[in-house]
């Protein structure tokens, strides 16, 4: 049974799949946008969101917690002063994944993952 256990494995050991979100995020944090297999930007989302609403609050131990797991001050510096606060009135939903296209090879499908834009509001 596949109880509680939520993100995929993707044929990788533990410690490199932790590495390779790891970098996956920190150049997400870094460039706010990134593109990948539809399946990992589906994991992706779910961490970024997580340091996302961790950063609406700038914390001495919230800036912390991010650093353990990101290991890069230009992208918790960035996630802390430019990104938290633009989402401090948000609750969730910061980012959209598009599927672009399938990838030449394997036939993956590719996806682009992005913050969301908050100068754009519904029309009603």
């Amino acid at each position: 049974m596949r109880h509680r256990l939520a993100l995929r494995k993707f044929k990788r050991t533990s410690s490199h799949r932790e590495a390779m979100f790891r970098n996956m995020l920190t150049s997400f944090m870094l460039h706010e946008q990134y593109e990948t297999t539809a399946a990992k930007a589906k994991d992706l989302k779910r961490l970024a969101e997580m340091y996302i609403t961790l950063a609406r609050n700038d914390t001495l131990a919230g800036r912390r917690k991010a650093y353990s797991y990101l290991k890069s001050e230009a992208a918790v510096k960035k996630l802390f002063t430019q990104i938290g606060p633009r989402f401090k009135n948000r609750n969730g939903g910061y980012l959209s994944m598009v599927k672009t296209r399938r990838r030449a090879g394997d036939a993956a499908e590719m996806a682009f993952i992005r913050l969301t834009d908050d100068t754009v509001e519904a029309k009603q």
